[in-house]
């Protein structure tokens, strides 16, 4: 029987660098799953997209017929039921992927450990896939500095999504480890390279 391959969850808050963080275990031989594509994917499957349409109006739609990512997000970040309904249709098919693509992984032979980049894995109670768990920190004005620069979204809407999440202080509570990313990539992907080491040490 093969031996089951570590299972790394990455938490953190808006903008700290969770996707980053997660890429730096790839080189390492790590499989990434990152769930941000897959819900992106599901949005363009038309039961979701007519489910979507149901729950929230034609108006969620931009003129070439797809959703508004940005309007959807508006729209379920300022009232707790709509957000509520979306989760439900959503991440429920999300995991489903998550842990399919694991199952994947498991089974190649190339693949040193797998690292799951799902922002909400705190908020879905799905922490118990994972063997290891770390918090990425970053100090609260770099992360609105790059939701900004991302275009993602202002101060105001970072902090009305996080309302809607678990506490930092929760996610940082439960982790095993912390990586520190208010500095440059080099930097992470050193502390990721010691940690993945520390990881692997520990059978």
């Amino acid at each position: 029987m093969l031996k089951q391959k570590k299972i790394i969850g990455v938490l953190g808050g808006i903008g700290a660098g969770k996707s980053t963080v997660a890429g730096c275990f790839a080189p390492l031989g790590c499989a990434v799953v990152e769930a941000d594509g897959i819900a992106h994917g599901l949005l363009e499957e038309a039961d979701v997209k007519e489910s979507i349409v149901r729950l929230f109006g034609g108006g969620i739609l931009d003129k070439s017929g797809r959703v508004d990512r940005a309007a959807l997000g508006r729209k379920v970040f300022s009232d707790a039921a709509a957000l509520e309904k979306l989760n439900a249709l959503i991440h429920p098919r999300v995991m489903a992927e998550v842990e399919r693509q694991i199952g994947i992984y498991q089974a190649d032979g190339a693949v040193q450990a797998i690292v799951l980049d799902v922002p909400l894995l705190a908020e879905v109670g799905r922490t118990d896939l994972c063997d290891v768990l770390v918090f990425v920190e970053a100090d609260e004005a770099i992360r609105r500095q790059r939701a900004k620069e991302n275009g993602k979204f202002d101060e105001n809407e970072l902090k009305k999504r996080e309302n809607f999440q678990i506490s930092l202080d929760t996610k940082r509570e439960i982790a095993d480890y912390i990586i520190y990313n208010n500095s440059d990539n080099s930097d992470v992907a050193e502390q990721v390279a010691q940690l993945f080491s520390s990881i692997m040490s520990h059978g």
